[in-house]
């Protein structure tokens, strides 16, 4: 669950009531971690079933959401959301880059937050690799007095805003209401972490106000320390903080300033330049609207009554914000997702009451809450996850095994497999690694490099033959690799085993690299291989498509691991 809401005005009379039991929905799923039997959905939200089965068939038909079995299950395709924030705030793109070179410099943890009410929520990771590092995702919630960016922000708090902490802090004495920290102990003493972070939080505010910097000395948890500093826009107001975050086998807290402040400050000066150039970030080719009020017809008519309308819409408006897009009038919404003006004007209002939305009475803003919407559990995601799903619905339309590989040396190595059940079958386990250059997988990704670092992998490689079809000659095999990268595919009949024959295709990131590669392999004895290849390509080929999707929203703002 996220911090509880003291004072929730009521919804006004424009509010879209579907929508706002729709959200509830899927704000349980993200706070359950992105996977919640339906079950515990409909308790959790008071909702009858069958409500909640037709909001998880209609975020499943925006690709939000899978059910498998009795779960259901956050998909990739909700990242688009909180990226249209993360894209209309422009923070990570325009400070982002800074704050990796200071990583690297310092050899630290580097995080990027924003204000979020009483809270402070993570909008950029520079992570160092270490077996004890910063273990935060995007999109976490932390409360203000737990953590060095807050004290910077409540600096600017009225008295309504400290009001609203102190009955907060009332009602949730254990900071249950934020998982992404550990909790801290109630007055009673019960539970572990933090005694009391908030009790000297206003001393704390007052000498980050006096110094411009502020320090976090196991607030969040023992042995993690941070300072941070905040970065202003050009009008002077605080619109994000940037954190150096240590552990205290490594530096004390009382010397972190010292030893990062002058680096620190030297990037905020940096970010603070970016903020006030005027010259835009590279513009995103993402259109302003994922979808359409067009597409929404189709698939009312598809679906009927499964098909909450009023869900889609609302989460259709908040797709409509982007790069170049951080603030939008209500003409400028529904011109965007196609939608009528009366029916863009409430999905508005009811995002603006349930705080996903901003407005001076004129122009929209998303805000940091849309991140709520599932993006921390879901930042964690790894290649092979994002092409699990779309491995298995593969074969159950071939009924052959199917694989992700990627490229580790000269070998390949399995990292996502889904196999299929005959009396034959081939046996493959995910981390089994192969050469190369005689399989299908091997040879996309090999075809996939530049020519340098290609022919230097090649040069490492001891052709063998495996079978006595297995191509040795070097020619014949950078050939070959021509021929797949002209192509888009590879087949290879019998080089790595008599009897085994597979077809693959590359898998490409948003920058057109080719990251790892899937194939459908079968016995060689069932069809010929252009039988097997006019069969499998097509639909190979259509799974590729469908995991490129997914890892380009998700790739969007995060590190997509491919392990």
């Amino acid at each position: 669950m996220t911090h509880p809401a003291t004072d929730a005005p009521p919804p006004p009379q424009e509010a879209v009531g579907p929508l706002m039991r729709s959200l509830s929905v899927l704000r349980a799923l993200s706070t359950g971690g992105g996977r919640q039997a339906v079950g515990d959905l409909v308790r959790a939200t008071g909702l009858a079933r069958s409500t909640v089965d037709r909001v998880l068939s209609t975020l499943a038909r925006l690709g939000y959401v899978r059910v498998e079995g009795r779960d259901a299950v956050l998909a990739p395709g909700l990242l688009e959301l909180g990226n249209a924030y993360l894209a209309a705030s422009a923070l990570p793109d325009r400070l982002g880059p800074a704050a990796e070179r200071l990583a690297d410099a310092l050899d630290e943890s580097v995080s990027l937050a924003v204000p979020d009410g009483d809270g402070v929520r993570f909008v950029h990771q520079a992570t160092r690799r270490r077996a004890m590092s910063l273990a935060f995702r995007i999109g976490d919630l932390l409360p203000a007095e737990r953590g060095a960016p807050g004290a910077l922000f409540a600096a600017g708090w009225d008295e309504d805003a400290w009001r609203r902490w102190r009955e907060r802090r009332a009602a949730d004495p254990t900071d249950a209401g934020f998982p992404a920290v550990p909790p801290r102990r109630d007055t009673n003493g019960g539970t572990g972490g933090p005694e009391h972070p908030g009790a000297d939080f206003a001393s704390r505010v007052e000498a980050a106000r006096t110094a411009g910097w502020s320090l976090d000395d196991q607030l969040i948890e023992p042995g993690l320390v941070a300072v941070a500093v905040p970065v202003r826009d050009p009008r002077g107001r605080p619109v994000c903080a940037v954190s150096v975050v240590s552990h205290t086998s490594r530096l004390a807290a009382a010397d972190l300033p010292a030893a990062v402040l002058p680096r620190l400050r030297e990037t905020v000066a940096e970010m603070e330049r970016a903020l006030a150039d005027p010259v835009p970030p590279r513009p995103v080719p993402e259109p302003a609207a994922t979808r359409h009020a067009s597409w929404m017809r189709a698939s009312k008519q598809e679906l009927g009554p499964e098909f909450v309308e009023s869900l889609a819409r609302g989460l259709l408006t908040l797709t409509a914000f982007g790069t170049g897009r951080a603030e939008l009038p209500l003409t400028a919404v529904a011109q965007a997702t196609g939608l009528a003006r009366a029916t863009a004007r409430r999905a508005l209002i009811t995002l603006e009451h349930l705080g996903y939305l901003a407005s001076d009475g004129r122009l929209f803003r998303p805000t940091p809450k849309v991140l709520d919407l599932g993006f921390a559990p879901l930042s964690g995601l790894t290649l092979p996850e994002i092409a699990q799903p779309h491995l298995a619905a593969l074969v159950e339309q071939v009924h052959d095994s199917a694989s992700m590989a990627v490229l580790s040396g000269t070998d390949i190595q399995y990292v996502a497999r889904v196999p299929t059940v005959r009396i034959m079958s081939v046996n493959i386990t995910v981390g089994t690694r192969f050469p190369a250059y005689p399989t299908s997988m091997g040879r996309v990704l090999l075809a996939g490099l530049p020519p340098a670092e290609r022919t230097a992998r090649l040069t490492r490689t001891a052709l063998t033959p495996l079978t006595q079809h297995t191509v040795t000659s070097p020619e014949r095999l950078a050939a070959l690799l021509e021929q797949a990268g002209e192509e888009g595919y590879a087949l290879v009949d019998e080089e790595l085993e008599e009897g085994l024959r597979s077809i693959a295709v590359p898998i490409r990131d948003r920058d057109s690299r080719v990251v790892a590669a899937v194939n459908i392999s079968t016995h060689a004895g069932r069809r010929s291989p252009a039988e097997d290849r006019d069969a499998f390509l097509p639909p190979l080929r259509a799974a590729a498509a469908r995991i490129e999707a997914d890892l380009r929203t998700a790739g969007r703002y995060l590190r997509v691991p491919p392990a």
